[in-house]
């Protein structure tokens, strides 16, 4: 949807465009702002303005209203700025693959756009500068929920050369929604990893006051330098303030909320440390060290996998088709890992075909246990492998891997009970 006929006269008459600053008289009062682009959802007697306070507001013009121009936009060419290494400190890689915290906010207009430079992703956090020497690489400029199995393995690809040609530490700016499935990928991939890579995103856009992603990426390069801590991780916002960030093992790491700053859980585990507004790094479960040995990722995946959540009532002649044609099928099924009875004769025929099935719980805390009711035994003599504590997403993205970097079904079988990135485990602590 665009401007009305009559708001685009207006607009013309006056000479506004977008990344003018401009004075708005209306019956319900001035408004003075930057003024942005028209978005599809706005109405089409709608202008938008950012607001000193960092705010957009929409605000209605009809033949009453007064639109004057204070400010003509000022055109900008953006240059990339080569920064000195400063000796002595530790060299961290930024790959690029989209999301907010990726983005650069241009201040004329406060519109963000994918950052496109070293000097855009880094100069809004110059401080960070005191700690690293940061290089950064653009790999793809995406919605997180476009992210893919090929994004993955370039991802992983990406990670491992810049390990091997001197990286200290690789720090992954991502969208959050789909940021557990990369982060488990990437897990699984890298195997052993001897450097940290570290998953971070932002909650808030980087035009809001509000926004987390400056600070989210300042705590990723102090964990990143400070810590000794090789394998793949997130770091996001552990508390609704600016006071703490926890460091997520990235096989083991949820969204849970929509919008709040502290939004990412570590499931069924304590976060592996916690980061303080001063940059104080408290490091509370055991793990590798960093070493010099070179990285390698395995990248083969299958895609004939799919993730099926159960629910009440459902039938499954629905999904037969895509049941037995796929490799592998991973059920988010309920409490200790139930289907209903009428599941059991097609996940049998499914197994018998050769298909790997995989229960885990869509309680999301606690493990599966198969052997305590009957539904639950008779899932197991059809063939259904049970995989504890392990989440969903996590086991439909380690069946991918698992099916496509073992030999037959047993030693796929094999891995897929195995922890192989601390994504699962049999006991459970009091504290989580």
């Amino acid at each position: 949807m665009s401007y009305s006929k009559e708001l685009l006269r207006i607009l013309e008459s006056v000479g506004a465009k977008e990344g003018s600053r401009l004075s708005v008289m209306t019956e319900g009062g001035t408004y003075v702002g930057t003024m942005m682009p028209h978005h599809d959802f706005s109405a089409p007697d709608i202008i938008v303005l950012k607001m000193k306070s960092g705010y957009n507001i929409g605000i209605r013009i009809d033949g009453r209203s007064r639109i004057e121009v204070l400010e003509e936009p000022v055109s900008k060419i953006y240059k990339e700025k080569e920064v000195e290494p400063k000796k002595g400190l530790p060299n961290l890689v930024l790959l690029g693959t989209g999301g907010t915290i990726a983005s650069y906010v241009d201040y004329r207009t406060g519109a963000v756009h994918p950052a496109l430079s070293t000097s855009d992703m880094v100069n809004a956090v110059p401080e960070i500068r005191d700690i690293a020497n940061i290089r950064a690489k653009v790999l793809f400029s995406i919605f997180s929920e476009n992210m893919d199995v090929h994004h993955w393995q370039e991802l992983a690809e990406a990670v491992a050369k810049e390990i091997n040609d001197g990286a200290d530490g690789v720090i992954i700016p991502h969208g959050t929604d789909t940021m557990g499935y990369t982060a488990a990928a990437l897990s699984f991939m890298l195997g052993d990893i001897t450097k940290p890579v570290v998953l971070v995103g932002a909650q808030r856009s980087s035009d809001r006051p509000s926004s987390d992603a400056s600070s989210n990426l300042m705590a990723c390069a102090r964990f990143c330098t400070q810590a000794n801590r090789a394998g793949v991780f997130v770091v996001m916002h552990d508390t609704p303030g600016d006071d703490s960030f926890a460091v997520h093992t990235g096989s083991r790491v949820r969204k849970m909320h929509t919008s709040r700053r502290d939004a990412f859980r570590s499931m069924n585990v304590v976060p592996i440390a916690h980061i303080d507004d001063k940059g104080k790094i408290t490091i509370n479960t055991e793990g590798r060290a960093v070493t010099n040995d070179r990285a390698t990722a395995k990248t083969d995946m299958e895609k004939a996998v799919i993730l099926l959540q159960y629910y009440p009532g459902m039938d499954p002649e629905l999904f037969e088709d895509v049941v037995t044609k796929s490799r592998g099928v991973v059920i988010s099924g309920s409490g200790l890992g139930h289907v209903n009875e009428n599941m059991i004769p097609l996940i049998k025929k499914a197994v018998a075909k050769g298909t790997i099935v995989v229960m885990t719980s869509q309680c999301l805390n606690g493990q599966t246990n198969m052997n305590v009711y009957n539904t639950g035994r008779d899932l197991l003599k059809a063939g259904v492998i049970s995989v504890f504590d392990m989440l969903p997403e996590t086991a439909y993205v380690k069946l991918m891997w698992v099916l496509a970097n073992s030999e037959d079904r047993d030693e796929a079988e094999r891995l897929m009970r195995t922890p192989l990135a601390g994504e699962m485990s049999q006991r459970r602590t009091i504290d989580v």
